[in-house]
């Protein structure tokens, strides 16, 4: 499980990483998980509203340290460990969250391509040779992607490329990586 403590408020400057209590979530989270290094499974993260965790779940507050002078209004909650043997879009169907669960994050790391690849892309491949070509392309790019989503429909996203590990490069938006937004979101359906 995750404290506040694990994640850094602000940069050195004393300006906020974002306004937007999301934004901010999904940052925190990055940065965490960049402070594990690459190479690590994916992460599942529940998103709970930090001041209903203080009044409903006191010795839970606490001993994620959290008190009356934490600002921030959501708080990612590492869960148990995403099991590697089963496919993520797979697990993430047998996901249902709590009501008390405002929203949840994932993050994971993946090869990426420029889109100037797609044309060299040989046809017929099944999944497991497009992984290997894209493993031994040359152009290939790690990537760690923070992918957050509300049950009010609201995402967000951080991408941190290895070649570029610096939290000062990491990009965000809310549409940048819409089928993994789209399998969490349903998560909270049904």
């Amino acid at each position: 499980m995750l404290s506040m403590t694990d994640f850094p408020g602000s940069p050195v400057d004393g300006t906020p990483l974002a306004a937007d209590p999301l934004t901010r979530a999904v940052l925190e989270i990055d940065e965490y998980s960049a402070g594990l290094g690459w190479d690590q499974p994916a992460r599942l993260f529940a998103l709970v509203d930090t001041a209903k965790l203080r009044a409903q779940e006191p010795s839970l507050a606490e001993q994620l340290g959290i008190d009356d002078t934490t600002t921030a209004s959501l708080t990612p909650v590492e869960q148990d460990e995403i099991p590697a043997d089963v496919p993520l879009d797979e697990f993430l169907a047998t996901i249902a969250w709590p009501d008390a669960v405002t929203g949840c994050a994932l993050t994971v790391e993946r090869l990426m391509l420029p889109p100037s690849a797609e044309d060299a892309e040989p046809e017929g491949m099944d999944e497991a040779q497009l992984a290997k070509w894209v493993a031994r392309h040359p152009d290939r790019e790690e990537v760690r992607m923070t992918v957050a989503v509300l049950r009010d429909g609201r995402r967000e996203s951080a991408l941190r490329l290895r070649a570029k590990d610096s939290a000062s490069e990491v990009l965000t938006g809310s549409a940048l990586v819409p089928g993994l937004a789209d399998a969490l979101a349903a998560t909270f359906e049904g």
